[in-house]
């Protein structure tokens, strides 16, 4: 919002505080769990009590926030940030001219987004949420988030997007954290500071948030355990973990629970905690269902730890049902049985150099599941790719164009990878830290194809780098966004109430004509090695069946990235079903064994042809057999 709007939202506040007699006290409706029993404004900065009393509390706390806003605007030049976009919208247009769209995709949609996308997460209702906090500044050659802020201003905040809504503001809904107060010593009560922590959906679709920053010393871990619900889209809050975690990793493994490592704990940066935590915990069965929404849960502690010196490593379930852990040092690198509470030494990556952030992805496998993991970026100065598979570690013989760090790379719904975004280091795009300026080379996509050929491809908007993120959506567009300092820097309009941008990269085959129809699905629940029917008037048409995993991610890490085919066991012009009813043109496919190969959860179904054309998705939850 603008500095005139504030002051005018302000002023007609206060007109209406003149004109209304005190006697009439409102108290806007939030009845919100405040982590520390304290749920009043009136310690953040700026709270003015006489104004509380005649127009609430909610509202005299907003009031506030709205006072630390106007003192926050920063003073980057506007012209200069309406240069540096036109520049790279016009490089880009000049540049992505010289590829054809059927063999290297194109960028078709660039729109503002009400947040910075530093954390996504494709929901089964088919929206995105995207997480990250208030800014603090507006000059892109200064730090935005609110690290070392103790205080009011050290808040989360989350919105909803459509993209069945497109773009513009009914697109996007607030959807607030719970708030808290954390213990930082100012007793201050705000929307719970969760930017930099962990994620990983649970079988039920819900997504767990764990961490987060309290402020302070480098970025103090936060003991925050949320859950987001999708299907009523509200938040819950769990009981607080044994230690704080700024920075850590989530996974789901195969018995539906989540796996939480790592992080710097409530000490400050350079005290990262070994301590391995559960959610939920193993006497409290897994929610498959809908509903209800984990509420005031304990995690409970895993026997073994997860030594990780460097935050965020790469957790993946893989399909001998252990966690694999990929840490950024070369050296930690470990797997974990989720039975037995144990933890094994892995082979050290054979690059020898610890990694900045950068991608990993658990490569596709057929109808097993993963069984190797491809680990690449993170290292500005190195190509290549590294492949762990049956124990080993072993340097893939094509390299990628050249090495960046705060790349994403993800997995297609043809199998191919898709890397996007990309830095030079953090807050760094070849030029000095802190300064937006980037080299070209890091806009440009790599698009790997079947033979683990890399190339490049046309370039995004923005070159984006830490913070940045990029999602599969359901109809096989590839929305990108994240990185705060980039969208600050390049924002027409730094006083409007848009923090952020989304980029759409639509893939090579929405470029090749017609895709194979994916109509009803069956609904419900589908158990392990039980058939399902999916319609398609293209029935003989699609070649393959596939479930792809909905990405959440952060700070290059997408623990929840899964590929898995289906078999198909057969092709009816007509079916006939025990109750009665016919389907037409209904393909029956089998779903995956066991969890080993896809943990339970939600996933998206995708039908594809000879040529790798997908179909749109239909959503498809995987649980365990009764009994």
């Amino acid at each position: 919002m603008s500095p005139s709007r504030l002051a005018k939202v302000l002023s007609a506040c206060a007109v209406i505080s003149a004109l209304t007699t005190p006697v009439a006290v409102a108290h806007g409706g939030g009845h919100h769990h405040d982590h520390g029993g304290h749920d009043h404004g009136r310690t953040i900065p700026g709270y003015r009590a006489d104004e509380a009393a005649v127009i609430g509390e909610e509202h005299a706390e907003e009031h506030a926030r709205l006072r630390m806003a106007l003192q926050a605007q920063g003073e980057y030049p506007q012209p200069t940030r309406d240069a540096r976009f036109k520049m790279l919208t016009d490089t880009q247009k000049t540049n992505n001219a010289k590829f054809d769209p059927s063999v290297f995709g194109r960028f078709t949609g660039y729109f503002p987004s009400k947040d910075f996308g530093d954390h996504v997460a494709l929901l089964p209702t088919g929206k995105v949420l995207l997480f990250s906090f208030e800014r603090v500044e507006t000059d892109p050659t200064k730090e935005p988030a609110p690290t070392n802020v103790i205080g009011a201003q050290n808040a989360g905040r989350a919105y909803l997007w459509d993209p069945a809504k497109g773009q513009g503001a009914d697109a996007f809904t607030a959807v607030p954290p719970p708030k808290v107060t954390p213990p930082d010593g100012t007793g201050i009560s705000r929307p719970a500071p969760f930017f930099c922590s962990g994620h990983s959906f649970l079988p039920n679709g819900m997504l767990g948030v764990y961490g987060g920053n309290i402020g302070g010393n480098g970025g103090t871990g936060a003991k925050l355990s949320l859950i987001f619900n999708p299907w009523n889209e509200k938040w819950s809050q769990n009981e607080d973990m044994a230690v704080g975690r700024w920075y850590p990793s989530v996974v789901t493994g195969a018995d539906g629970r989540q796996l939480i490592m790592s992080g710097q704990s409530e000490m400050g940066w350079g005290t990262p905690t070994p301590l391995v935590e559960r959610f939920p915990a193993k006497n409290v069965p897994v929610p498959l269902d809908k509903s209800p929404l984990p509420s005031f849960q304990k995690v409970q502690p895993f026997k073994a730890d997860a030594p990780f010196t460097l935050d965020y490593p790469h957790l993946f379930s893989m399909n001998d049902g252990k966690i694999y852990g990929f840490g950024r040092q070369p050296a930690e690198q470990w797997s974990f049985d989720i039975n037995d509470e144990t933890r094994a030494d892995l082979p050290a990556r054979p690059d020898g150099k610890d990694r900045n952030y950068g991608a990993a992805v658990p490569l596709p496998n057929g109808v097993n599941g993963p069984d190797s993991v491809m680990v690449l970026g993170g290292n500005r100065d190195d190509p290549n790719t590294y492949e762990f598979s049956g124990g080993a570690w072993k340097t893939s013989p094509e390299k990628r164009a050249f090495g960046r760090t705060q790349d994403d790379t993800i997995i297609l719904p043809n199998g191919r990878l898709l890397t996007v975004n990309g830095a030079h280091d953090i807050r760094d795009y070849g030029n000095g830290a802190l300064n937006p300026n980037s080299h070209q080379k890091y806009r440009q996509i790599e698009l790997r194809d079947d033979n683990g050929k890399w190339k490049l491809g046309p370039m995004q908007r923005l070159p984006r780098g830490y913070h940045s993120n990029a999602v599969v959506l359901p109809d096989g567009r590839v929305m990108v966004t994240g990185d705060e300092l980039q969208q600050l820097a390049n924002d027409d309009n730094i006083n409007d109430d848009n923090n952020g941008t989304i980029e759409i990269y639509e893939p090579p085959y929405l470029n090749r004509g017609p895709r194979p129809d994916l109509g009803t699905t069956y609904s419900g629940p589908t158990q392990y090695g039980n058939w399902f029917s999916a319609e398609s008037t293209d029935m003989n048409r699609v070649t393959k069946a596939v479930l792809l995993s909905p990405t959440t991610s952060t700070h290059s890490v997408n623990t929840s990235q899964r590929y898995v085919e289906l078999r198909i066991l057969g092709r009816h012009t007509s079916y006939h079903w025990p109750d009665g009813t016919t389907s037409k043109n209904m393909l029956q496919l089998q779903a995956p064994y066991s969890a080993n190969t896809a943990p339970p959860g939600w996933y998206m179904l995708f039908l594809l042809d000879e040529d790798g054309t997908p179909s749109t998705a239909k959503w498809v939850q995987l649980v365990p057999r009764k009994g």
